[in-house]
């Protein structure tokens, strides 16, 4: 009808509570878990509990609270994050991240301690680069679930040119965060861009490292325009083949097929692009 281009906003009640403050102190004091009104409430951090929901095997059966508190994150900032492992972390990407945090006000970059020894080695670079003190906050590696839960929490992911996050990328975009790549030469190095193009997000894929960095600043600066690009993300994630397992299953079965066929017939080794 005359409405079908304006914005949609659905809101879903999982819990009515009178009060976040039971909420607040068990975070503040690190508790495992507490009860508000009769309703159960997880601490996000202790998915510990099931080890069954921690793998992602089944469905956590109360409500998880997860919140930047928790991670040390400010609730005002910019979020940046990379959960990839550090050693992906060469000095040409780290110094695009540094030029885009001093190009967006109140922004920090939101990295793992993958391993703990490479956290050190971080700060004391990203400084010698020009970086400000408070800009970089490490966190622990978590359980899957957990994992990609927390992704929800930063506002743009900043993929690592060199050797892309594969199924660290997977995990971001499933948690309805942005991700900005830059596509070199080798396989590595274009995973992320082959599915931000699946999610139709070609927009977020550098052509050069300036072209990295005015993405990223572009959405740590503008706000309706992150939203509008994390609602794309969001939709993306049903809407488009990139997680639809069915479909990938298939088209590989249709692959294997096509290999077998050319090898039955004798024909020559060569590229199959459709």
């Amino acid at each position: 009808g005359k409405h079908k281009d304006e914005a949609v906003k659905a809101n879903v009640t999982v819990a009515e509570l009178s009060t976040t403050q039971g909420i607040n102190s068990m975070i503040l004091n690190g508790q495992l878990q507490t009860s508000v009104n009769g309703v159960n409430i997880q601490n996000g951090l202790a998915t510990q509990i099931n080890a069954k929901a921690a793998t992602g095997e089944e469905i956590p059966d109360q409500i998880m609270v997860t919140t930047r508190q928790q991670y040390g994150l400010p609730d005002d900032a910019v979020v940046y994050c990379n959960f990839n492992q550090l050693y992906k972390i060469d000095p040409s990407t780290l110094k695009m991240w540094v030029n885009i945090l001093n190009r967006v006000p109140n922004s920090v970059m939101w990295l793992l301690r993958f391993p703990q020894v490479g956290e050190t080695n971080i700060h004391v670079a990203a400084q010698q680069m020009g970086l400000k003190n408070g800009k970089l906050i490490f966190s622990n590696v978590a359980a899957k679930e957990e994992h990609v839960r927390r992704g929800q929490l930063a506002d743009v992911c900043l993929d690592t040119p060199l050797c892309n996050g594969h199924t660290t990328g997977m995990d971001v975009l499933w948690a309805g965060t942005p991700m900005v790549t830059l596509p070199g030469e080798t396989l590595a190095s274009r995973v992320a861009s082959s599915q931000l193009c699946t999610l139709d997000l070609e927009e977020l894929v550098a052509k050069n490292p300036q072209d990295y960095e005015n993405i990223a600043v572009k959405l740590g600066n503008d706000k309706e325009y992150r939203r509008a690009i994390r609602a794309k993300v969001w939709d993306g994630r049903i809407s488009s083949p990139l997680f639809d397992v069915r479909v990938y299953a298939k088209d590989l079965e249709d692959l294997v097929y096509k290999m077998f066929e050319k090898f039955r017939k004798g024909e020559k080794i060569n590229h199959i692009t459709q």
